[in-house]
């Protein structure tokens, strides 16, 4: 009897665990049901409406975030390089090319929960469309790097993992027709203290 009550609580023990394990993993995961990928960046556009699947309403909900409803905008994180490797803060990185059209946009550094990432230094670490320093082509060079770069510099200190944030406000890319043909920047590491 003892055996049988043992075994029932080490099965329930088991269960709870794995299940509970899944669903945290699936809650953190930047893919899945809803979510739209291009190159490192991934978008959940159903996140803020009515339409928004079971998992995307329980990360908010877990995050206490406030999303963007589809007609004010969509937010873009990046939890890798272009080439599939993970971001960290002990490294530099290069954000490249063209930003979709949008009435504005800002970009901040983020750690794994999406809060904004302090930088230990005066300077924030977040940039918006309106202080951009732009290329003649209307492309943007980015220095994501603990010391200070020419141009625009996102500051960013310590070590561990860290995420890239791209909000755009009052975008047509939020409507569902406008994601298939959206270029983003690509991300490149360029190099790594250590």
């Amino acid at each position: 009897m003892l055996k049988n009550a043992l075994l029932t609580l080490l099965s329930l023990a088991i269960a709870i665990g794995l299940g509970g394990g899944s669903v945290w993993y699936t809650l953190d995961a930047q893919s899945g049901a809803g979510a739209i990928r291009i190159g490192p960046w991934t978008a959940f556009p159903d996140i803020g409406t009515l339409d928004a699947d079971p998992y995307s309403q329980a990360r908010v909900a877990r995050q206490g975030a406030l999303t963007l409803g589809r007609a004010e905008g969509l937010s873009f994180i990046a939890e890798t390089d272009s080439r599939g490797e993970d971001l960290l803060r002990e490294c530099s990185y290069t954000i490249e090319g063209g930003f979709p059209t949008a009435r504005f946009w800002t970009l901040y550094v983020a750690d794994q929960a999406l809060d904004p990432i302090a930088s230990g230094r005066p300077h924030r670490a977040v940039l918006h469309s309106h202080e951009i320093l732009r290329q003649p082509d209307n492309s943007s060079v980015i220095t994501v790097a603990p010391n200070a770069a020419p141009g625009n510099w996102l500051p960013i200190s310590g070590s561990g993992p860290l995420r890239f944030v791209m909000n755009f406000y009052d975008t047509p890319i939020a409507a569902s027709t406008g994601l298939s043909d959206v270029k983003l920047p690509t991300i490149v590491r360029t190099g790594c203290n250590g």
